[in-house]
Order: structure tokens, then C-alpha cells, then sequence
């Protein structure tokens, strides 16, 4: 079963995410983020759209952006770890 979540970022230029998984394969199936550098997150969309919930939390957990401690990576982790 498909199942969405939508998470509120903090502290990133990105306000808002959506994250589309299949519960039975634990496979991200879609993708969504509001604000942040558009190509970036482009290309974030189209590697971890097919992948592990799991794989992709521990690919992108802690990066950062510049002086801030998180990045738009590290709340699609945070975001990853309210479903697991």
C-alpha cells in the first residue's frame, strides 16, 4: 500500500516535504520538496526514487549546507525517520 507523508523542514531553505512509499517494499515511489534550489532537489528526486527508505536515511543523514547544521538531504532524513 502507497502511504504519504508530508514533514515541516527546519532550518533549511526548503519549507516542506512530501514523501510517497510503498509499505509492503519500504521503496520510495514519489517525491515532492517546496522551496529550495530547484535543480538540486531535481536531482535528489530522481536518485532516491526507487530506493530503501533505509538506504537513502543513511546516505543523506547529517549533511549539512554551508554553516547550518542540516541541509535539505538531512530533513529528507529526518523526515525518513518519523516512518521508521
Amino acid at each position: 500500500m502507497i502511504k504519504t507523508i508530508s514533514y515541516t523542514c527546519k532550518g533549511t531553505c526548503s519549507r516542506s516535504l512530501e514523501l510517497s512509499y510503498d509499505d509492503q517494499t519500504n521503496k520510495i515511489v514519489d517525491f515532492t520538496i517546496v522551496g529550495g534550489c530547484n535543480g538540486n532537489l531535481k536531482g535528489i528526486k530522481a536518485l532516491i526514487i526507487g530506493r530503501d527508505l533505509t538506504e537513502v536515511h543513511d546516505l543523506l543523514k547529517g549533511i549539512t549546507c554551508g554553516m547550518k547544521p542540516t541541509s535539505c538531504p538531512d530533513q529528507i532524513a529526518q523526515a525518513i525517520e518519523t516512518i521508521l
